[in-house]
């Protein structure tokens, strides 16, 4: 593993714990970008397919109620997950990472599942389009049509409508962060929360993690760059439904919870847009697991703090929301040691 850039947070910084080191020793071959991908299509489909190839690593799927496969209007899929527990769920509908070119309902069936029976909740895992054959806004557009099938159909999954949560990872924090500012500016489907893992936010990739941890952990900001050379054309970069941050308002937005991570390019992003939907009058708040790296949460039996990153999003989904049992805020609270 190349030795990490040196940096400094303005706080005591903690190592790359060592289950985080492991992956990164273990993936860094795969994730590597080649030199010339921004200008050789050759290149760029080669790393693109290679990226596609990679599947989720987590222990064996829990089991949960019942599973099953949907379509969404004209050929969008999505992974429906219900509880064992009988009653009136909330609802949550979950948007995968993969930087907008990889990933699908097997990336975070791990997390769907885990996520179903922790907060008793009925989880749509959407298999939104992927560039680069599906450019902005078509996975845009996908996200906004699933919460709004997931808000028609909650009834026929014993899930309450009015208890609707968003969770995004990564690119699909993105895209879960447009889908919201899509549903306040257009009275769309009321979202009782907005979680966001690790999100990516901002295309000017300007932050100071984004400069200073630019490279040795995994996700680099050369990727990030091509992440947005796939995804959308410059001149759509500064919209909202693309970069979040560039809203001219937060206001209005639900309450927010964004799970950051200590040694990742897209932490200053995050807090950054938590912190500016307080400044707006918004109810948010940002969770940094320090001595992780981006992706940690989906790592279930590989990184112990993908639990605690579970047990944290539960337990927001729970305080949220009005149909589940009672809410242990007490776990929400015992995180609080990870800000």
């Amino acid at each position: 593993m190349r030795k990490p850039t040196a940096w400094s947070s303005g706080r005591d910084e903690v190592p790359l714990k060592a289950d985080a080191a492991a992956v990164v020793e273990g993936a860094w071959q795969a994730m590597m970008l080649p030199v010339d991908a921004a200008t050789n299509p050759a290149s760029s489909a080669e790393y693109l397919a290679r990226v596609r190839q990679g599947g989720a690593i987590s222990r064996e799927p829990e089991p949960v109620g019942r599973v099953s496969e949907v379509t969404i209007g004209a050929g969008l899929g999505a992974r429906v997950y219900e509880p064992a527990l009988p009653g009136i769920h909330s609802l949550v509908v979950y948007l995968h990472g993969g930087g907008w070119v990889a990933g699908g309902r097997d990336t975070n069936d791990g997390t769907c599942r885990r996520l179903c029976n922790l907060t008793n909740s009925v989880v749509v895992n959407v298999d939104y389009r992927l560039a680069p054959e599906h450019r902005f806004p078509a996975a845009v557009t996908d996200t906004y049509d699933a919460i709004e099938w997931a808000a028609r159909h909650a009834a026929e999954y014993s899930a309450d409508a009015s208890q609707l949560v968003l969770v995004g990872s990564s690119a699909g924090a993105n895209l879960a962060a447009a889908a919201a500012l899509r549903a306040r500016d257009e009275s769309g489907p009321g979202i009782r929360s907005l979680v966001l893992i690790y999100p990516v936010l901002d295309a000017a990739l300007e932050t100071e993690s984004t400069i200073v941890l630019a490279a040795g952990y995994l996700l680099e900001r050369r990727l990030l760059e091509w992440y947005w050379q796939q995804y959308c054309d410059e001149s759509e970069r500064c919209d909202p439904l693309a970069s979040p941050m560039a809203a001219s308002s937060l206001a209005g937005l639900p309450p927010t919870l964004v799970i950051t991570a200590e040694y990742d390019p897209l932490r200053d992003e995050g807090e950054a847009f938590a912190a500016r939907i307080s400044r707006e009058g918004g109810s948010a708040r940002a969770v940094r697991f320090d001595g992780q790296v981006h992706g940690f949460a989906a790592l279930l039996g590989v990184i112990a703090d993908a639990d605690l990153a579970h047990d944290l999003i539960a337990a927001e989904i729970r305080l949220r929301t009005q149909t589940s049992h009672d809410t242990d805020v007490s776990t929400y609270e015992r995180e609080e040691h990870h800000d």
